[in-house]
């Protein structure tokens, strides 16, 4: 596989900034531009080469990929179609005057540039065929209410130039992270190939009591310093409602979990559910009365 300088392309240093790699960009891509070159086929090829380094170079990810594994282990990594997916040169050929660009790309390895309303000029790679369009994220506030019970959320959004409404079913146990998808609600597909799919992820709303830790609960309960010393029962109150007398042994240390299994977040389709962790916090009070003084003074000393 032969190696490609993706940093001699554009002209630069290894070192290059992000702007001193626009920059070049930039000029190179005014020099080269086939709106400014028709018919050039070696200026077309050239400005195949720079748009490339420059998808690569100003993407963090992918230039790290570059460094790290040099040309030849990037190129294992990355396609053609992976270099460009989602890439928008739109802005930068607006800003020297030669309007917007769009890339199509095909599940054989077709690649070509649009300019504008004009036809594509040239080709990255083999013929152009229909392609899935791209992949929508919604990301959507839920309650812990919402996430252990199930939801029905009607969703409002602008997908492109019109303002979309859906109504979704969020299903029990979608904790934070966790996606639903709606298949074909993405963005259009390419040259008559299918509409990208819709994925609506799980994002989770404070709860002054509960905390989620991924299908488990968590609240705190505070308990005072004797009641740690000599153990007590306390009622713990679920989301659901349900009440729980839980036995706190004495001599607890602080920031223990006590557990009521069972009562957590169930799992997104599945029959298991998570558990309840109660964390023990003790109170230590920041001023005494004088006979609670003496009180502490007794105990300290028989040697407690």
């Amino acid at each position: 596989m032969a190696e490609t300088d993706y940093y001699q392309m554009l002209g630069v240093a290894k070192t290059a900034s992000d702007e001193e790699i626009k920059k070049s960009y930039r000029k190179l891509a005014m020099k080269y531009h086939p709106d400014k070159t028709k018919g050039d086929k070696a200026a077309e090829e050239k400005f195949k080469q720079i748009s490339e380094a420059y998808a690569v170079l100003s993407d963090k990810e992918k230039r790290q990929q570059y460094d790290t594994f040099g040309s030849a282990g990037f190129q294992q990594r990355y396609s053609q179609e992976d270099i460009f997916k989602n890439f928008d040169f739109s802005d930068i050929f607006r800003d020297i005057g030669f309007g917007g660009a769009r890339f199509s790309s095909g599940r054989k390895g077709g690649v070509r540039f649009s300019f504008g309303g004009g036809q594509p000029f040239g080709h990255f790679g083999q013929q152009e065929v229909a392609a899935k369009g791209s992949d929508l994220v919604y990301e959507l506030p839920l309650t812990i209410e919402e996430i252990i019970n199930g939801a029905q959320k009607t969703l409002s959004f602008q997908h492109g130039d019109r303002q979309e409404t859906l109504t979704v079913k969020i299903p029990k146990g979608m904790v934070p992270g966790k996606k639903v998808r709606l298949s074909g609600k993405g963005d259009p597909g390419y040259s008559g190939g299918p509409a990208g799919d819709l994925f609506i992820k799980s994002i989770l709303m404070e709860h002054p009591v509960y905390e989620l830790k991924g299908h488990d609960v968590i609240m705190k309960r505070p308990i005072r310093l004797t009641e740690a010393l000599l153990g007590t029962t306390i009622v713990v109150t679920t989301i659901d409602g349900k009440e729980f007398n839980l036995k706190v042994p004495p001599g607890i240390r602080a920031n223990t979990k006590m557990r009521i299994a069972g009562h957590g977040v169930p799992h997104m389709n599945e029959s298991r559910q998570g558990d309840l962790y109660v964390l023990i916090e003790i109170q230590i009070p920041s001023h005494l009365n004088s006979e609670q003084i003496q009180l502490v003074e007794k105990l300290a000393a028989t040697g407690l």
